[in-house]
């Protein structure tokens, strides 16, 4: 068995990482990607490389040599690599092909080991590594049928969206046999250079092959191993990820981003917050149908989006305004009020990066759990120019009831200061419909009341970012207006607000859901001996860490074994010299997978 690696390419896609060296010699994690190919061929035993060679030739050569460990490399040149794609290095290394059975690979792959050793010990003769078509993904799909038959191949120009569920993207990791490369490949790759010239692909001969009856190739899906495609900055940062170097490393990369796990399906995301139970099928359906007016049209901008949020909540446009979530709203706070502000901490970091920490007056609960009741509040209230109260509150889930905030309202009347009530997860509390303050008569009655809430959480939509405040207070409301762009909402997030109102009932059944679920969580999360879970009325638990357990390291073992992210609240306000974390509460198989996950840890912990 010998391996070929097709590497004359120019990689003109990662910019300045190629201006001076092929694809294959970027480091991902301090390390080439060809470095990274070679340990792999060499520890599964394959004595022999032919490498296809073209830009930048000298440098790849100079670097890798001719041998490698136990590899012994030779080389192929393709002179014209900037006029030709990978079907014509691939024909100029056809009589190197023909010498053994051979992996083929290409140059911009970084991968897991064990591929290759279930390419090597496949019963298949000739093989096309393929996993389940995914979002990040790009390229040459197939189909498979019985036994991991091949039944269509599709190029970029073939591919059909509407069919993804049903496709396997290929790996760009073959293995042909002697006998298929010298009788089927190499007979089909020669004519079809000959009709179709060498500006083509080299898996376009394997579509016409695959069309043959009786031919070996089969498809080999993967069962969860790690590989990724290099053509872009962006697979570079992706890669990165997905292969650090150890735990400490993958953690620090992870918690660097904001989203985007998207481009990480294996990943649970129990750090960030959403509703799993909303929006449903119908109103995405409902979305769908309308994206292509969505996408190619401005957005009304901030008039009609207020309206249509006053709709939504039942108060007047006037009273409302429309952010790009929660976020823009509460940046834009510090610049509309004066003075101080009185916050129960720990807390949600936005707010105070936002205005100030110099603009905050701080108190720390000292109650299990951070818990603070309406009392402390007044007291807070005492010492501040305006009061934040997140309720239920972020990260602790410590909730205030509607009835103990209208006296605490009532008595910042008196001094005339300034309320501000974030209830993003007050839908989630016990009869939370009946929780918010969000009315006309309230507002009405409380002109120093603003209440923020953020609809991209509570209704699990993250991605059209969308978020409102709301107060009768029209001085500061204005104010705020001139704060906010004309068009910080986009298209989708407007056609949200005006839509939702036919799915009320389906977002009142998924808030019971999510109450129902964090009943049962809650019980299941006791059970684990070296958490201590506190009480929350939001879709999120505060756990303190028992048995001298730190926080930061459960966390980078559940993302290193288990492929779990939570939140570490190590180095948060309030949190000093204190071992946290937080755990969202997501559907039940996800709630039941970080159980298991937590039970192999407390085996662990006890056999140690």
């Amino acid at each position: 068995m010998q391996a070929l690696i097709l590497a004359a390419g120019t990689g003109s896609r990662l910019g300045k990482h190629t201006k001076e060296n092929t694809k294959c010699m970027l480091e991902i994690n301090g390390k080439t990607l060809i470095e990274h190919a070679l340990d792999k061929i060499n520890n599964v035993g394959i004595k022999k490389l032919i490498l296809v060679v073209g830009y930048k030739k000298d440098n790849l050569i100079a670097h890798v040599g001719t041998k490698y460990k136990n590899v012994v490399i030779e080389y192929v040149e393709n002179p014209i690599y900037n006029k030709t794609n990978n079907i014509y290095s691939l024909f100029l290394a056809k009589d190197k092909l023909a010498q053994d059975d051979t992996l083929l690979l290409e140059s911009d792959l970084i991968f897991d080991e064990e591929i290759l050793r279930r390419a090597l010990n496949s019963d298949h003769k000739s093989l096309a590594v393929v996993d389940k078509y995914q979002s990040w993904m790009d390229g040459t799909a197939i189909t498979i049928g019985q036994d991991n038959a091949i039944t269509g191949f599709y190029s970029k120009q073939l591919f059909r969206f509407q069919d993804v569920c049903n496709y396997y993207k290929t790996v760009n990791i073959y293995k042909f046999s002697n006998f298929f490369s010298n009788n089927v490949y190499i007979p089909f790759l020669e004519a079809y250079s000959k009709a179709m010239g060498d500006n083509e692909y080299y898996e376009s001969v394997l579509r016409v092959v695959t069309m043959l009856e009786g031919q070996e190739l089969k498809a080999m899906p993967l069962n969860g191993e790690k590989w990724y495609e290099i053509d872009d900055v962006q697979d570079k940062d992706n890669a990165e990820v997905i292969f650090a170097r150890n735990s400490e490393e993958k953690l620090a990369k992870v918690q660097s981003r904001y989203g985007g796990y998207w481009r990480f399906p294996e990943l649970k995301d129990f750090c960030y917050l959403v509703n799993p139970y909303f929006p449903p099928e119908k109103m995405q359906e409902e979305m769908k149908a309308y994206f292509y007016d969505l996408l190619t049209q401005y957005p009304s901008g901030l008039g009609v989006q207020n309206i249509l949020a006053g709709k939504m909540f039942g108060v007047e446009a006037e009273n409302i305004v429309v952010g790009n979530g929660a976020s823009e709203i509460i940046r834009s706070i510090g610049s509309v009020l004066e003075g101080s502000f009185g916050m129960m901490y720990p807390t949600f970091n936005e707010y105070p990066e936002s205005i100030g920490s110099d603009r905050i007056v701080k108190y720390i609960s000292e109650n299990d759990g951070f818990s603070y009741s309406v009392e402390d509040l007044k007291n807070l209230l005492d010492r501040s120019d305006n009061l934040i109260v997140i309720n239920p509150d972020n990260p602790s889930g410590n909730f205030i009831p509607k009835e103990d905030l209208l006296n605490l309202l009532d008595y910042a009347s008196v001094q005339d200061k300034k309320i501000i009530i974030d209830e993003s997860f007050v839908d989630f509390a016990e009869d939370g419909e009946n929780e918010t303050l969000i009315t006309q008569d309230i507002i009405d009655k409380y002109p120093g009341l603003f209440v923020i809430k953020s609809i991209s959480k509570s209704y699990g939509v993250p991605g059209i970012r969308l978020g409102v405040i709301v107060g009768s207070n029209l001085e500061f409301m204005n104010k705020l207006k001139k704060e906010i762009t004309i068009w910080n909402i986009n298209s989708f997030g407007e056609y949200f607000l005006q839509i939702i109102g036919k799915y009320k009932s389906d977002y009142v059944e998924s808030c019971s859901l999510i109450r129902k679920e964090r009943d049962n969580f809650y019980q299941k999360l006791k059970t684990i001996d070296y958490l201590n879970v506190f009480p929350s009325s939001a879709n999120y638990f505060l756990c303190s860490l028992n048995n001298n357990l730190k926080a930061h390291d459960l966390t980078k073992k559940l993302l290193s074994n288990y492929q779990i992210y939570i939140k570490d609240l190590t180095g948060k306000s309030g949190f000093e010299g204190k071992e946290y974390v937080r755990i969202a509460v997501r559907d039940r198989a996800d709630n039941d997978s970080i159980i298991n996950a937590l039970e192999e840890l407390k085996q662990g912990l006890e056999k140690c």
